[in-house]
Protein backbone atom coordinates (compact mmCIF):
# COMPACT_ATOMS: atom_id res chain seq x y z
CA UNK A 1 0.00 0.00 0.00
CA UNK A 2 3.21 2.11 0.63
CA UNK A 3 6.60 2.64 -0.86
CA UNK A 4 9.05 4.47 0.38
CA UNK A 5 11.98 5.08 -2.34
CA UNK A 6 15.17 6.02 -0.06
CA UNK A 7 17.16 6.93 -3.53
CA UNK A 8 14.07 9.54 -4.65
CA UNK A 9 15.11 13.21 -3.98
CA UNK A 10 11.78 13.98 -2.96
CA UNK A 11 11.28 13.97 0.81
CA UNK A 12 9.45 10.95 2.62
CA UNK A 13 6.60 12.51 3.47
CA UNK A 14 6.01 14.26 0.05
CA UNK A 15 6.24 10.60 -1.06
CA UNK A 16 3.87 9.28 1.25
CA UNK A 17 1.26 12.48 0.81
CA UNK A 18 1.56 11.87 -3.29
CA UNK A 19 0.95 7.95 -2.94
CA UNK A 20 -2.67 8.98 0.04
CA UNK A 21 -3.83 11.87 -2.54
CA UNK A 22 -3.63 8.85 -5.57
CA UNK A 23 -5.14 6.13 -3.65
CA UNK A 24 -7.94 8.06 -2.25
CA UNK A 25 -8.82 9.81 -5.40
CA UNK A 26 -8.56 6.39 -7.78
CA UNK A 27 -10.70 4.87 -4.88
CA UNK A 28 -8.67 2.73 -4.09
CA UNK A 29 -9.19 4.15 -0.08
CA UNK A 30 -12.97 3.84 0.26
CA UNK A 31 -15.20 6.97 2.00
CA UNK A 32 -14.59 5.99 6.07
CA UNK A 33 -11.80 3.66 4.94
CA UNK A 34 -9.75 3.11 8.36
CA UNK A 35 -5.93 3.99 8.15
CA UNK A 36 -2.90 2.34 10.50
CA UNK A 37 -2.30 4.48 13.93
CA UNK A 38 0.61 6.78 12.73
CA UNK A 39 2.88 4.71 15.33
CA UNK A 40 2.00 1.51 13.93
CA UNK A 41 2.52 2.87 10.41
CA UNK A 42 5.95 4.21 11.27
CA UNK A 43 7.27 0.95 12.57
CA UNK A 44 6.05 -0.98 9.32
CA UNK A 45 7.30 1.37 7.27
CA UNK A 46 10.64 2.06 9.31
CA UNK A 47 10.38 5.92 9.45
CA UNK A 48 9.52 8.40 12.37
CA UNK A 49 6.53 9.17 13.37
CA UNK A 50 6.68 12.44 13.11
CA UNK A 51 6.64 11.70 9.22
CA UNK A 52 3.80 10.05 9.52
CA UNK A 53 1.82 12.97 11.72
CA UNK A 54 3.38 15.52 9.04
CA UNK A 55 1.23 13.35 6.44
CA UNK A 56 -1.76 12.63 8.17
CA UNK A 57 -2.07 16.45 9.57
CA UNK A 58 -1.75 17.98 5.76
CA UNK A 59 -4.10 15.06 4.30
CA UNK A 60 -6.52 16.17 6.86
CA UNK A 61 -6.30 20.25 5.92
CA UNK A 62 -6.30 18.90 2.70
CA UNK A 63 -10.33 17.35 3.82
CA UNK A 64 -8.75 13.78 2.66
CA UNK A 65 -8.97 11.89 5.98
CA UNK A 66 -10.99 12.93 9.26
CA UNK A 67 -9.99 11.42 12.96
CA UNK A 68 -12.36 10.79 15.56
CA UNK A 69 -11.60 9.86 19.27
CA UNK A 70 -13.10 6.53 19.34
CA UNK A 71 -13.08 6.05 15.49
CA UNK A 72 -9.37 6.73 14.55
CA UNK A 73 -8.55 8.13 11.35
CA UNK A 74 -10.42 7.89 8.07
CA UNK A 75 -10.84 8.88 4.66
CA UNK A 76 -13.18 11.29 4.50
CA UNK A 77 -16.97 10.12 3.65
CA UNK A 78 -17.80 13.51 0.77
CA UNK A 79 -14.75 12.01 -1.38
CA UNK A 80 -15.87 10.65 -4.87
CA UNK A 81 -13.55 8.21 -7.18
CA UNK A 82 -12.82 11.22 -9.98
CA UNK A 83 -10.37 8.53 -12.13
CA UNK A 84 -12.93 6.17 -12.33
CA UNK A 85 -16.11 8.45 -12.71
CA UNK A 86 -16.91 9.21 -16.17
CA UNK A 87 -19.40 12.43 -14.68
CA UNK A 88 -15.87 13.80 -12.59
CA UNK A 89 -13.72 13.30 -15.51
CA UNK A 90 -14.00 16.69 -17.37
CA UNK A 91 -13.29 16.69 -20.85
CA UNK A 92 -13.40 20.39 -21.18
CA UNK A 93 -13.82 23.14 -18.60
CA UNK A 94 -17.00 25.85 -18.86
CA UNK A 95 -17.64 26.87 -22.56
CA UNK A 96 -16.02 30.31 -23.08
CA UNK A 97 -18.78 32.98 -24.49
CA UNK A 98 -18.94 34.37 -27.73
CA UNK A 99 -17.35 37.97 -27.31
CA UNK A 100 -17.21 38.47 -31.21
CA UNK A 101 -16.39 42.61 -30.56
CA UNK A 102 -14.02 42.01 -28.03
CA UNK A 103 -12.13 40.34 -30.50
CA UNK A 104 -13.32 42.50 -33.52
CA UNK A 105 -11.81 45.00 -31.39
CA UNK A 106 -8.59 43.78 -30.40
CA UNK A 107 -7.78 42.54 -34.22
CA UNK A 108 -8.32 46.29 -34.97
CA UNK A 109 -6.00 47.52 -32.69
CA UNK A 110 -3.24 44.81 -32.96
CA UNK A 111 -3.94 45.66 -36.94
CA UNK A 112 -3.50 49.51 -36.24
CA UNK A 113 -0.38 49.23 -34.08
CA UNK A 114 1.85 47.07 -35.96
CA UNK A 115 -0.32 46.54 -39.69
CA UNK A 116 0.52 43.32 -41.69
CA UNK A 117 2.31 40.26 -40.55
CA UNK A 118 5.57 40.07 -42.44
CA UNK A 119 8.71 37.89 -41.65
CA UNK A 120 11.29 40.77 -42.84
CA UNK A 121 10.43 44.33 -42.37
CA UNK A 122 13.56 46.71 -43.36
CA UNK A 123 12.07 49.77 -42.49
CA UNK A 124 9.05 50.31 -40.49
CA UNK A 125 7.40 54.00 -40.74
CA UNK A 126 5.48 53.39 -37.60
CA UNK A 127 3.81 56.22 -36.64
CA UNK A 128 3.10 54.48 -32.90
CA UNK A 129 6.07 54.51 -31.34
CA UNK A 130 8.64 57.37 -29.76
CA UNK A 131 12.22 57.42 -29.94
CA UNK A 132 14.34 55.86 -27.43
CA UNK A 133 17.88 56.18 -27.43
CA UNK A 134 20.75 54.99 -25.16
CA UNK A 135 20.93 58.44 -23.21
CA UNK A 136 17.37 57.59 -21.87
CA UNK A 137 18.14 53.92 -20.97
CA UNK A 138 21.52 55.47 -18.79
CA UNK A 139 19.41 58.10 -17.06
CA UNK A 140 16.49 55.91 -16.76
CA UNK A 141 18.20 53.09 -14.87
CA UNK A 142 20.47 55.60 -12.81
CA UNK A 143 16.49 56.85 -11.80
CA UNK A 144 15.70 53.48 -11.26
CA UNK A 145 18.36 52.38 -9.20
CA UNK A 146 18.39 54.98 -6.93
CA UNK A 147 14.71 54.33 -5.86
CA UNK A 148 14.74 51.12 -5.70
CA UNK A 149 17.35 51.62 -3.17
CA UNK A 150 16.27 54.03 -0.95
CA UNK A 151 12.59 52.87 -0.67
CA UNK A 152 11.33 51.84 2.45
CA UNK A 153 8.81 49.04 3.42
CA UNK A 154 5.89 51.13 4.06
CA UNK A 155 6.28 52.56 0.21
CA UNK A 156 5.35 48.68 -1.13
CA UNK A 157 2.14 49.10 0.84
CA UNK A 158 -1.46 49.31 -1.16
CA UNK A 159 -1.50 52.80 -1.51
CA UNK A 160 -4.10 55.14 0.52
CA UNK A 161 -4.35 57.67 -2.25
CA UNK A 162 -6.20 56.42 -5.71
CA UNK A 163 -5.52 59.89 -7.55
CA UNK A 164 -1.59 58.30 -7.90
CA UNK A 165 1.94 59.15 -5.99
CA UNK A 166 1.59 62.47 -5.01
CA UNK A 167 4.80 63.58 -5.61
CA UNK A 168 4.80 62.18 -9.38
CA UNK A 169 1.58 64.49 -9.43
CA UNK A 170 3.33 67.41 -8.00
CA UNK A 171 5.73 67.13 -10.94
CA UNK A 172 3.04 66.57 -13.19
CA UNK A 173 1.76 69.73 -11.84
CA UNK A 174 4.95 71.98 -12.31
CA UNK A 175 5.53 70.88 -15.81
CA UNK A 176 1.89 71.94 -16.98
CA UNK A 177 2.21 75.48 -15.66
CA UNK A 178 5.93 76.17 -16.86
CA UNK A 179 5.24 74.21 -20.44
CA UNK A 180 1.48 74.14 -20.90
CA UNK A 181 0.55 77.31 -19.14
CA UNK A 182 -2.01 75.40 -17.04
CA UNK A 183 -2.48 76.22 -13.39
CA UNK A 184 -4.42 74.03 -11.31
CA UNK A 185 -4.02 71.92 -7.97
CA UNK A 186 -2.64 68.09 -7.35
CA UNK A 187 -6.42 67.18 -6.77
CA UNK A 188 -7.11 68.25 -10.14
CA UNK A 189 -4.67 65.48 -11.55
CA UNK A 190 -5.39 62.12 -11.91
CA UNK A 191 -2.76 59.01 -12.51
CA UNK A 192 -3.70 56.64 -14.96
CA UNK A 193 -2.09 53.53 -16.58
CA UNK A 194 -2.18 55.38 -20.39
CA UNK A 195 -4.93 56.46 -23.06
CA UNK A 196 -6.83 53.27 -22.77
CA UNK A 197 -7.17 52.74 -19.11
CA UNK A 198 -7.92 56.81 -18.93
CA UNK A 199 -11.09 56.19 -21.67
CA UNK A 200 -12.40 53.57 -19.25
CA UNK A 201 -12.32 55.29 -16.30
CA UNK A 202 -13.97 58.23 -18.19
CA UNK A 203 -17.03 56.24 -19.90
CA UNK A 204 -17.36 54.37 -16.30
CA UNK A 205 -17.38 57.45 -14.26
CA UNK A 206 -18.61 60.53 -16.06
CA UNK A 207 -21.16 58.47 -18.49
CA UNK A 208 -24.22 56.58 -18.64
CA UNK A 209 -24.88 53.11 -20.92
CA UNK A 210 -26.49 54.68 -24.10
CA UNK A 211 -25.28 57.92 -23.96
CA UNK A 212 -24.07 59.40 -27.78
CA UNK A 213 -20.10 60.30 -27.26
CA UNK A 214 -18.62 62.04 -30.73
CA UNK A 215 -15.13 61.03 -32.06
CA UNK A 216 -13.16 62.33 -35.11
CA UNK A 217 -12.85 60.18 -37.72
CA UNK A 218 -10.35 59.08 -39.14
CA UNK A 219 -8.96 59.69 -35.34
CA UNK A 220 -7.83 57.36 -32.43
CA UNK A 221 -9.24 54.14 -32.59
CA UNK A 222 -9.50 53.56 -28.93
CA UNK A 223 -11.58 56.50 -28.79
CA UNK A 224 -14.36 54.38 -30.26
CA UNK A 225 -12.93 51.36 -29.59
CA UNK A 226 -13.21 51.63 -25.39
CA UNK A 227 -16.50 53.60 -25.83
CA UNK A 228 -18.23 50.80 -27.65
CA UNK A 229 -16.99 48.38 -25.04
CA UNK A 230 -19.46 50.43 -22.38
CA UNK A 231 -22.16 50.04 -24.73
CA UNK A 232 -21.89 54.22 -25.64
CA UNK A 233 -23.50 55.41 -28.63
CA UNK A 234 -20.68 56.54 -30.81
CA UNK A 235 -21.10 58.84 -33.73
CA UNK A 236 -18.34 59.35 -36.10
CA UNK A 237 -17.29 63.31 -36.82
CA UNK A 238 -15.68 63.94 -39.75
CA UNK A 239 -12.13 65.60 -40.09
CA UNK A 240 -11.10 68.32 -42.53
CA UNK A 241 -8.00 70.39 -43.29
CA UNK A 242 -9.42 72.29 -40.47
CA UNK A 243 -9.75 69.83 -37.72
CA UNK A 244 -13.25 68.26 -36.62
CA UNK A 245 -16.22 69.77 -38.25
CA UNK A 246 -17.90 70.74 -35.22
CA UNK A 247 -20.92 71.80 -37.41
CA UNK A 248 -21.65 67.88 -37.54
CA UNK A 249 -21.88 67.18 -34.15
CA UNK A 250 -25.30 66.35 -32.63
CA UNK A 251 -26.70 68.65 -29.71
CA UNK A 252 -27.29 65.30 -27.54
CA UNK A 253 -23.49 64.13 -27.47
CA UNK A 254 -22.41 63.63 -23.94
CA UNK A 255 -18.57 64.10 -24.66
CA UNK A 256 -16.16 64.47 -27.31
CA UNK A 257 -12.93 63.08 -27.77
CA UNK A 258 -10.37 65.66 -30.11
CA UNK A 259 -6.64 65.88 -30.82
CA UNK A 260 -6.47 69.53 -31.38
CA UNK A 261 -3.15 70.27 -31.46
CA UNK A 262 -1.87 67.51 -33.61
CA UNK A 263 -4.91 64.93 -35.33
CA UNK A 264 -4.01 62.05 -34.60
CA UNK A 265 -3.46 60.66 -38.19
CA UNK A 266 -4.50 63.33 -40.48
CA UNK A 267 -2.37 65.40 -38.85
CA UNK A 268 -4.57 68.84 -38.98
CA UNK A 269 -4.77 71.66 -36.15
CA UNK A 270 -7.77 73.00 -34.92
CA UNK A 271 -8.33 75.96 -36.34
CA UNK A 272 -8.76 78.82 -33.66
CA UNK A 273 -12.60 79.59 -35.23
CA UNK A 274 -13.27 75.66 -34.40
CA UNK A 275 -11.41 75.58 -31.09
CA UNK A 276 -13.78 78.70 -29.90
CA UNK A 277 -16.72 77.10 -31.62
CA UNK A 278 -16.66 73.35 -29.89
CA UNK A 279 -15.91 75.33 -26.45
CA UNK A 280 -19.00 77.18 -26.82
CA UNK A 281 -20.76 74.12 -27.82
CA UNK A 282 -19.48 72.05 -24.97
CA UNK A 283 -20.86 74.87 -22.48
CA UNK A 284 -23.80 75.64 -24.29
CA UNK A 285 -24.78 71.63 -24.03
CA UNK A 286 -23.24 70.77 -20.56
CA UNK A 287 -20.92 68.55 -22.64
CA UNK A 288 -17.51 66.64 -21.91
CA UNK A 289 -14.35 67.53 -23.98
CA UNK A 290 -12.10 65.25 -23.80
CA UNK A 291 -8.69 66.88 -25.11
CA UNK A 292 -5.46 63.92 -26.17
CA UNK A 293 -2.98 66.24 -26.61
CA UNK A 294 -0.72 63.18 -26.97
CA UNK A 295 2.26 64.68 -28.79
CA UNK A 296 1.41 68.55 -28.73
CA UNK A 297 4.87 69.04 -27.11
CA UNK A 298 6.89 68.43 -30.55
CA UNK A 299 6.26 71.33 -32.29
CA UNK A 300 8.33 72.47 -34.61
CA UNK A 301 7.55 76.19 -35.68
CA UNK A 302 6.70 78.38 -32.33
CA UNK A 303 5.61 77.18 -29.04
CA UNK A 304 2.81 74.78 -28.15
CA UNK A 305 -0.71 75.47 -28.90
CA UNK A 306 -2.95 76.95 -25.69
CA UNK A 307 -4.91 73.82 -24.85
CA UNK A 308 -8.73 73.65 -24.84
CA UNK A 309 -8.57 73.41 -21.21
CA UNK A 310 -7.04 76.73 -20.46
CA UNK A 311 -10.47 78.46 -21.89
CA UNK A 312 -13.39 75.54 -20.51
CA UNK A 313 -11.91 73.90 -17.65
CA UNK A 314 -15.17 72.90 -16.34
CA UNK A 315 -16.22 70.58 -19.58
CA UNK A 316 -12.39 69.67 -20.48
CA UNK A 317 -10.71 66.65 -19.46
CA UNK A 318 -7.24 67.05 -20.75
CA UNK A 319 -4.51 64.03 -21.59
CA UNK A 320 -0.97 64.04 -21.81
CA UNK A 321 0.93 60.24 -22.55
CA UNK A 322 4.37 59.93 -20.78
CA UNK A 323 4.24 56.87 -22.71
CA UNK A 324 4.14 59.06 -26.07
CA UNK A 325 6.63 61.57 -24.84
CA UNK A 326 8.97 58.83 -23.53
CA UNK A 327 8.81 55.26 -24.04
CA UNK A 328 5.22 53.05 -24.25
CA UNK A 329 6.56 50.42 -21.48
CA UNK A 330 6.72 53.24 -18.86
CA UNK A 331 2.35 53.06 -19.05
CA UNK A 332 2.24 56.33 -17.15
CA UNK A 333 -0.96 58.67 -17.98
CA UNK A 334 -2.10 62.21 -16.65
CA UNK A 335 -5.53 63.41 -16.75
CA UNK A 336 -6.83 66.84 -15.91
CA UNK A 337 -10.16 68.26 -15.15
CA UNK A 338 -12.34 69.99 -12.48
CA UNK A 339 -11.74 69.41 -8.97
CA UNK A 340 -15.54 67.13 -8.87
CA UNK A 341 -14.65 65.22 -12.04
CA UNK A 342 -11.25 63.91 -10.91
CA UNK A 343 -12.82 63.26 -7.20
CA UNK A 344 -14.87 60.80 -9.27
CA UNK A 345 -12.94 59.55 -11.30
CA UNK A 346 -10.32 58.44 -8.75
CA UNK A 347 -13.28 56.73 -6.56
CA UNK A 348 -13.74 54.42 -9.93
CA UNK A 349 -9.83 53.90 -10.00
CA UNK A 350 -10.01 52.85 -6.34
CA UNK A 351 -12.57 50.46 -7.28
CA UNK A 352 -11.20 49.13 -10.60
CA UNK A 353 -7.51 49.53 -10.02
CA UNK A 354 -6.28 50.87 -7.31
CA UNK A 355 -3.63 53.33 -8.48
CA UNK A 356 -0.81 52.88 -11.05
CA UNK A 357 2.47 50.69 -10.07
CA UNK A 358 4.33 52.18 -7.85
CA UNK A 359 7.82 51.41 -9.20
CA UNK A 360 7.14 53.54 -12.53
CA UNK A 361 5.60 56.27 -10.58
CA UNK A 362 8.54 56.86 -7.96
CA UNK A 363 11.32 56.81 -10.70
CA UNK A 364 9.51 58.72 -13.71
CA UNK A 365 9.07 61.48 -10.48
CA UNK A 366 12.77 61.29 -9.99
CA UNK A 367 13.63 60.92 -14.06
CA UNK A 368 11.68 64.51 -13.88
CA UNK A 369 12.78 66.10 -10.50
CA UNK A 370 16.80 65.63 -11.88
CA UNK A 371 15.56 67.04 -15.74
CA UNK A 372 16.33 64.35 -17.22
CA UNK A 373 12.45 64.42 -18.61
CA UNK A 374 12.96 68.10 -20.12
CA UNK A 375 16.37 67.27 -21.77
CA UNK A 376 15.20 64.27 -23.41
CA UNK A 377 11.94 66.39 -25.07
CA UNK A 378 14.22 68.72 -26.47
CA UNK A 379 16.93 66.27 -27.29
CA UNK A 380 13.80 64.23 -28.89
CA UNK A 381 11.95 67.23 -30.24
CA UNK A 382 15.42 68.28 -32.31
CA UNK A 383 15.84 65.02 -34.00
CA UNK A 384 12.06 64.70 -35.09
CA UNK A 385 12.13 68.16 -36.59
CA UNK A 386 15.41 66.65 -38.80
CA UNK A 387 13.75 63.67 -39.70
CA UNK A 388 10.57 65.38 -40.34
CA UNK A 389 12.21 67.94 -42.90
CA UNK A 390 14.30 64.66 -44.26
CA UNK A 391 11.05 62.97 -45.19
CA UNK A 392 9.15 66.05 -45.96
CA UNK A 393 12.25 66.86 -49.21
CA UNK A 394 12.18 62.77 -49.74
CA UNK A 395 8.48 62.84 -50.77
CA UNK A 396 8.94 65.79 -52.87
CA UNK A 397 11.90 64.51 -54.75
CA UNK A 398 10.10 61.65 -55.64
CA UNK A 399 7.13 63.17 -57.24
CA UNK A 400 4.70 61.71 -54.96
CA UNK A 401 3.47 65.28 -54.87
CA UNK A 402 2.41 64.46 -58.03
CA UNK A 403 -0.10 61.98 -57.37
CA UNK A 404 -0.60 62.19 -53.86
CA UNK A 405 -1.75 65.08 -51.00
CA UNK A 406 1.15 65.58 -48.41
CA UNK A 407 0.25 66.92 -44.99
CA UNK A 408 2.05 69.94 -44.31
CA UNK A 409 1.75 70.16 -41.07
CA UNK A 410 5.42 70.70 -38.56
CA UNK A 411 4.25 69.20 -35.91
CA UNK A 412 4.59 65.35 -34.25
CA UNK A 413 6.20 62.32 -35.70
CA UNK A 414 4.26 61.41 -38.36
CA UNK A 415 2.88 63.04 -41.96
CA UNK A 416 -0.11 61.63 -43.78
CA UNK A 417 0.68 61.13 -47.48
CA UNK A 418 -2.94 61.40 -48.94
CA UNK A 419 -4.64 59.09 -51.69
CA UNK A 420 -7.50 59.32 -53.57
CA UNK A 421 -10.98 57.50 -51.79
CA UNK A 422 -10.75 55.04 -54.89
CA UNK A 423 -7.14 53.88 -54.18
CA UNK A 424 -6.23 50.10 -53.68
CA UNK A 425 -4.51 50.99 -49.98
CA UNK A 426 -4.76 47.58 -48.89
CA UNK A 427 -2.69 46.61 -51.94
CA UNK A 428 0.01 48.94 -52.38
CA UNK A 429 0.46 48.30 -48.33
CA UNK A 430 0.99 44.65 -48.88
CA UNK A 431 2.94 44.97 -52.05
CA UNK A 432 5.50 47.25 -49.50
CA UNK A 433 5.31 45.21 -47.61
CA UNK A 434 7.02 42.68 -49.54
CA UNK A 435 9.45 45.06 -50.06
CA UNK A 436 10.62 45.07 -46.78
CA UNK A 437 8.32 48.62 -45.81
CA UNK A 438 5.70 48.71 -43.20
CA UNK A 439 3.50 51.57 -43.57
CA UNK A 440 0.44 52.24 -41.89
CA UNK A 441 -3.09 52.59 -43.76
CA UNK A 442 -5.16 55.20 -42.87
CA UNK A 443 -8.49 53.40 -43.72
CA UNK A 444 -7.09 52.03 -39.95
CA UNK A 445 -7.79 54.86 -38.13
CA UNK A 446 -11.49 55.02 -39.72
CA UNK A 447 -15.16 54.56 -39.00
CA UNK A 448 -17.21 55.81 -41.87
CA UNK A 449 -14.29 57.89 -43.36
CA UNK A 450 -13.87 56.31 -46.67
CA UNK A 451 -10.16 58.88 -46.87
CA UNK A 452 -7.08 56.30 -47.65
CA UNK A 453 -3.55 56.99 -47.44
CA UNK A 454 -1.02 55.76 -45.63
CA UNK A 455 0.01 57.52 -41.94
CA UNK A 456 4.35 57.24 -41.80
CA UNK A 457 5.96 58.00 -39.14
CA UNK A 458 9.41 58.68 -38.46
CA UNK A 459 10.53 58.70 -34.61
CA UNK A 460 12.18 55.33 -35.07
CA UNK A 461 13.74 55.56 -38.75
CA UNK A 462 17.19 57.48 -39.17
CA UNK A 463 17.51 60.02 -42.10
CA UNK A 464 19.20 57.49 -44.20
CA UNK A 465 16.56 55.04 -43.90
CA UNK A 466 14.11 57.75 -44.42
CA UNK A 467 15.09 58.37 -47.72
CA UNK A 468 15.64 54.17 -48.61
CA UNK A 469 11.92 53.74 -47.64
CA UNK A 470 10.12 56.78 -49.45
CA UNK A 471 12.13 55.65 -52.37
CA UNK A 472 10.61 52.18 -52.31
CA UNK A 473 7.48 53.92 -51.77
CA UNK A 474 7.66 56.14 -54.59
CA UNK A 475 8.81 53.21 -56.97
CA UNK A 476 5.55 51.43 -56.18
CA UNK A 477 2.90 54.35 -55.64
CA UNK A 478 3.89 55.91 -58.91
CA UNK A 479 4.84 52.65 -61.27
CA UNK A 480 2.18 50.02 -60.75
Amino acid sequence: MWYINRNDAKPIWQQMLDQAISQISSGNWQPGQLLLPSRELAQQLGVSRSTIQIVYEELKARGYIYTSRRGGTRVSRGMKCIDGNPDLQQKQGPLLPSLPFLDASVDHLKEWLKGEDANHVTIDFSPHEPYVDTIFLKTWKQAYLHVSSSMNPCDWAYGNNSYGYMPLREQVQRYLSIERGINVQTEQILLTSGAHQTLQLIAQGLLTEGDMVTVEDPGFPASWLVMRDRRMNVVPIPVDEFGLVVDRIPQESKLTFVTPSHQCAVGAVLSEPRRQQLIEWAVKNHSWIVEDDYDGEYRYRGEPLPPLFSQASKNTLYMISFSKMIAPGIRLSALVGSTEAIAQLARVQELLYRHVPIMEAVTLTRFIEQGHFIRHLRRVRNLYRRRHECMYKAILANGLTNRFTLSEIETGSHLLLEAEPSFDEAFFTSILLKRGIRVYPLSLYGLESTRRGWVLGFAKVDEKAIEEGIAVLAEVLLNS
